[in-house]
């Protein structure tokens, strides 16, 4: 089925409001997935993968700094989707990289990493070249490079196969972010052990598709665009006689 922008984002702001987000937190996140969406990146898809998960998480658990210094800044997103860990990590990013020319942000233990890449596009718009990358646990192991030249609203995307990988070098749930303010940060492997190119999306190519979605609608799953409606009833509302009556989330949620 097709959708506009503007209804791609408004059901899932709704969604995420369902689900416990906060209104701006909410609206974040609905930008993130509808941006993914509208450039052909899967963002429906990458949300629905982790959207379990993401019902489990306690939304008063906040990400934390575990260090920093001036370029240098390790955060715990203690297992959450980056829809929720994500803001924090990369204001403080971009503030660095803005006062040192230079900065790398490592976010630890958080899921839902492909939705990430909407942020870096705010970042991107800001002035920022921007660069993350992250490994992912099947075999072989995959590694995800993304690279936005600042100003750029679209980035290049590189998709990795890694072979012989060392023992130590185990698979992560974690995100690193590099900024920088002058030097373009574009995706690339340069790697001792064998790796295999498995996809890439030029810039080029991502305009194509932002296009054609603004022209003829943006392509969504059914079933997904369905599951957002469910979760869109879930908007709390405040405790009255009609609320308890039936409003809101219930008792036969399944989700």
């Amino acid at each position: 089925m097709k959708v506009s922008y503007n209804e791609l984002q408004g059901l899932c702001r709704k969604a995420f409001t369902g689900m416990g987000f906060d209104e701006g937190d909410a609206a974040d996140a609905a930008d993130m997935v509808a941006w993914m969406q509208c450039y052909g990146l899967g963002g429906l898809e990458a949300l629905n993968r982790g959207l379990d998960f993401l019902l489990g998480e306690d939304p008063e658990t906040l990400p934390s700094v575990l260090y920093q210094d001036g370029d240098l800044a390790v955060l715990d997103g203690h297992g959450h989707s980056v829809l929720r860990s994500s803001s924090l990590a990369m204001e403080l990013g971009f503030a660095k990289a803005r006062a040192r020319g230079l900065a790398v942000v490592k976010i630890c233990h958080c899921h839902n990493r492909q939705l990430i890449m909407g942020y870096l596009a705010r970042l991107a718009g800001r002035g920022m070249n921007v660069t993350a990358f992250w490994r992912n646990a099947q075999m072989p192991l995959t590694e995800q490079v993304v690279g936005f030249r600042a100003g750029s609203p679209v980035p290049e995307i590189r998709v990795y196969a890694v072979h012989d990988v060392p023992e130590e070098n185990e698979p992560n749930d974690g995100v690193t972010l590099v900024m920088a303010n002058h030097v373009d940060l574009l995706p690339s492997m340069r790697s001792d052990f064998r790796f295999d190119l498995l996809a890439r999306h030029e810039e080029s190519d991502l305009l194509a598709c932002r296009d054609q979605a603004f022209a003829e609608g943006i392509s969504v799953d059914e079933a997904h665009w369905s599951r957002l409606k469910q979760l869109a009833t879930r908007i709390l509302v405040e405790p009255s006689d009609a609320s308890r009556s039936g409003a809101g989330a219930g008792t036969s949620d399944n989700d």
